[in-house]
């Protein structure tokens, strides 16, 4: 399947052309799966004194307050190797597999209010070697249980200190009650939680807050919760100048030429190709990659199509790698009813997502 438009009147300005997404079919071992539950690229150097709070919101210097004690409370002896203080580490030692209060936080807030900032955050602050820590999204998570089996998954993450997981999905009944399942054996433990969450179909407020909906969801663990209500404006757009307009695809595949590690791939035939990978292999699909390059960008045809762009665009902008595309823009790519629809949420984060990255991308114009 030809990955590109038509290169016959463009000369190669890098020493090899670019790479394509279309000619890639990652394979990843389990183990890699759980090596790689740690904080994303574009979140390594992300600290609570980085997150910029807005003076208009004190819900957020509130959040990074709270948020700094419960690290800090979870020093000391893992919960199930001997005791462990209460939430803050405060009062008495309790035994093994009996936590007293909260031993998790949920954060609930709008897109681009920072809860994977302050999520990540709170995996660098929490005292504890790298590999008794995890971070993941809901669905790389349901990927582990899938790559290893559901008891070596808790066998595998049980001696943890921490995990946090990033946009715990509330719209599939059936992953939800394994997650939660296999979230109670994990409390059970003395294994801490984070989380953060999208929001059910069809609910008021929907895009901005869901801690009833997943203290709900989550049945028998709600009380392991608290919930920390964090308020703003998508920082993405905050201050900052509207997207620019898409290119055209010369200028997008004489910018792919000009970009050593950059791909170019057609727009419809990458929606082609992404059913074939499963979503979990995504982030491997963008090993190694400058750029993505995409010409002739249209309105995504269905549903099925739609969420698999949403995890590919989550996978681009963890590593911070910049879109430069041609056709629509990017605001453009779902319909009406899609962003009406009970998965809005996941759309409009893609197109918060994909619009920063365009704005990343404008340089490598400027370079071709």
């Amino acid at each position: 399947m030809s990955s590109s438009p038509a290169t016959s009147e463009v000369s190669p300005i890098a020493d090899t052309g670019p790479l394509a997404l279309c000619a890639r079919s990652p394979h990843v071992p389990a183990d890699r799966l759980v090596a790689e539950m740690v904080p994303p690229p574009r979140f390594d150097s992300v600290r609570f004194a980085t997150y910029l709070t807005d003076p208009n919101q004190p819900s957020q210097t509130e959040a990074v307050g709270v948020l700094e004690g419960f690290a800090g409370g979870l020093g000391g002896a893992h919960a199930a190797a001997g005791g462990k203080r209460g939430f803050f580490g405060f009062g008495k030692a309790r035994a093994p597999k009996t936590p007293a209060g909260p031993r998790g936080v949920y954060l609930d807030g709008g897109y681009g209010v920072g809860k994977t900032h302050l999520l990540a955050s709170l995996w660098h602050a929490t005292p504890a070697e790298p590999a008794l820590k995890a971070f993941g999204t809901f669905v790389e998570l349901t990927n582990l249980v899938g790559a290893l089996g559901f008891q070596q998954t808790v066998q595998t993450l049980s001696g943890h200190r921490l995990l946090c997981i990033d946009e715990f999905e509330l719209d599939d009944p059936g992953d939800t009650v394994l997650v939660s399942t296999l979230l109670g054996r994990l409390v059970d433990a003395g294994v801490a939680l984070a989380a953060t969450s999208n929001t059910l179909p069809g609910k008021l407020g929907e895009g901005r807050f869901a801690a009833a909906d997943f203290l709900r969801e989550i049945q028998g663990l709600s009380a392991h919760f608290r919930a920390l209500r964090i308020d703003g404006e998508d920082y993405r757009h905050r201050g900052l100048p509207e997207a620019p307009a898409p290119y055209s695809d010369e200028q997008v595949t004489k910018a792919a030429y000009a970009t050593p590690g950059a791909s170019l791939d057609d727009f419809p035939h990458l929606l082609d190709h992404l059913a074939k990978v499963h979503p979990s292999r995504y982030g491997a699909l963008t090993d190694g990659l400058t750029a993505v390059c995409l010409t002739d960008v249209q309105a995504v045809p269905d549903q099925s199509t739609a969420l698999r762009l949403v995890v590919l665009a989550d996978r681009l902008y963890d590593r911070e790698i910049p879109v430069l595309a041609s056709g629509l823009p990017f605001d453009k790519l779902f319909s009406e009813e899609m962003l009406n629809g009970g998965y809005r949420k996941k759309y409009f984060r893609a197109i918060s997502r994909l619009t920063a990255l365009a704005r990343d991308a404008k340089g490598l114009v400027s370079a071709g």
